[in-house]
């Protein structure tokens, strides 16, 4: 695993600690950013990033390298927010991020600034990510005009009440599916 864009391109990433993470392929993140990039103006450029189900980070840490000021990672497993650490002091991007243990689909009320860029990759086919979505929004953790990527199996995410679908992009037996709060009208 490498970040493949931006300032820290070309450099490597621990990989997930155990088969239990699944981290978005080499490949997978480059066709994400770059559909960011070209088709919803580069959102990345002074994101607040929020990277639900974090796994090794490498959606935070690419966003981060492509522009973002900051990225929190919220993140149960012991073994992988031990990986994002790693990564983000092999980087050396410790004071532009923050890692979180907390379940993702119990976040509870944000104190802090709303993110502009969301990230959620769960475990496939768990109906998690539905409910992470469901706790960002209600514990205020989401800007009104934030940009919300979901990576899940094929057909297997139906976006909340409160959300509207842009679009859906197919790869290889899963899905990115681009997302807004319904009425931001932020792209």
């Amino acid at each position: 695993m490498r970040i493949v864009g931006g300032k820290l391109k070309g450099r490597t990433l621990k990989g997930p600690p155990s088969s239990t993470t699944r981290p978005t392929s080499d490949r997978l993140r480059e066709s994400l950013f770059n559909v960011l990039a070209h088709g919803y103006g580069n959102p990345c450029e002074d994101a607040l990033v929020l990277d639900l189900f974090a796994g090794t980070g490498a959606l935070g840490l690419e966003a981060v390298s492509r522009g973002a000021r900051f990225a929190l990672f919220v993140e149960e497993a012991t073994q992988a927010r031990a990986t994002i650490r790693e990564n983000v002091d092999a980087l050396s991007l410790t004071g532009s991020t923050r890692i979180f243990r907390r379940d993702a689909t119990k976040l509870g009320l944000h104190n802090g600034a709303a993110h502009t860029l969301v990230f959620c990759d769960p475990p496939y086919g768990k109906g998690l990510a539905e409910a992470a979505l469901v706790s960002a929004l209600s514990g205020q953790w989401l800007a009104p005009e934030a940009l919300i990527v979901v990576e899940e199996r094929t057909g297997a995410f139906i976006p909340p009440d409160s959300f509207e679908e842009l679009e859906r992009r197919p790869y290889d037996g899963s899905e990115l599916v681009f997302l807004e709060l319904k009425g931001s009208s932020g792209l």
